[in-house]
């Protein structure tokens, strides 16, 4: 997608701080962290969002999981913990039409999230 933030990042027309990287999936730091750590997973081939996910995406989801724990593993939150969130849409606080997750940790994380 022409205009999409995520896509440039994929495509390196815009910098990041690259957590870890693969054929299909694409980790970086995120540039207004919510947490100590707070890294962003998503895939390199847009997807508008974890809705426009279908069976067809199976492996892909199945990629963009494992991405998510090399990512804690390196970020040292396997032991402690660390909460992997999807917004998804408007009410579910999206703000970049590109899927991501985000891996965030280091601190304790309260509940309700939001």
């Amino acid at each position: 997608m022409g205009d999409c933030l995520f896509c440039k990042i994929v495509d390196k027309k815009i910098p990041a701080a690259v957590v870890h990287e693969d054929d299909h999936t694409l980790a970086f730091d995120d540039i207004n962290p919510q947490a100590p750590v707070h890294t962003l997973v998503i895939p390199k081939r847009h997807v508008d969002s974890v809705h426009a996910l279908d069976a067809r995406d199976e492996v892909l989801l199945g990629r963009l999981l494992i991405s998510c724990n090399q990512v804690a593993r390196l970020k040292g939150l396997v032991e402690p913990g660390f909460r992997l969130v999807a917004n998804t849409g408007r009410d579910g606080g999206q703000t970049v039409s590109h899927l991501h997750f985000h891996v965030l940790g280091g601190r304790r994380m309260t509940w309700p999230p939001g």
